[in-house]
């Protein structure tokens, strides 16, 4: 008996012609013979699908595996871009948010002493006026002793010259 195998199935071919195989046994037994060569035929087939139906099937596993493997890192790289550019706005925003606070502050503390500030230029001009007019009234008061003292010196010439005279009359 030989067996021939074409595109997955099996044909076998029997030697003789007379009902009896070459081993003598009857048509029969070639025919359950033969049946029980196209259940194996059958199986081993079956078998042999199975086989290439999980090959493939791992096949296709392992390209999801690693599809997914390729995923994730593509994910994590993309979270890490993420964070760069989250982190990237943010010292701006932190440096900005730091110096409006400053300037707040400074602001406030500007506040008072702006007051202060005005207050005490008042005072000032205040003071200043007040040197001014005592400054003015002093100046009026010298130049008034000045003309009591010129007076007064006349005054007192005129009065040494009558007395001068009033002497030289009497000699």
């Amino acid at each position: 008996m030989e067996h021939e195998e074409t595109t997955g199935t099996m044909t076998v071919n029997m030697k003789g012609n007379n009902g009896t195989g070459s081993s003598g046994r009857s048509t029969e037994d070639h025919e359950a013979e033969d049946d029980e060569v196209s259940e194996l035929a059958m199986m081993s087939e079956f078998k042999a699908r199975e086989e290439e139906i999980m090959r493939k099937k791992l096949e296709v596993k392992q390209r999801v595996e690693s599809q997914l493997g390729r995923a994730e890192e593509e994910a994590k790289r993309l979270a890490r871009i993420w964070e760069e550019l989250e982190d990237l706005g943010d010292p701006t925003k932190k440096e900005v948010a730091t110096v409006r606070k400053k300037i707040d502050t400074a602001n406030r503390d500007l506040k008072p002493l702006a007051q202060s500030c005005q207050k005490k230029e008042k005072e000032f001009k205040e003071a200043v006026e007040a040197f001014n007019e005592k400054n003015k009234e002093k100046a009026q008061l010298v130049a008034a002793l000045m003309e009591l003292l010129a007076e007064s010196e006349r005054r007192r010439r005129r009065k040494l010259e009558e007395l001068g005279s009033l002497v030289n009359s009497m000699r």
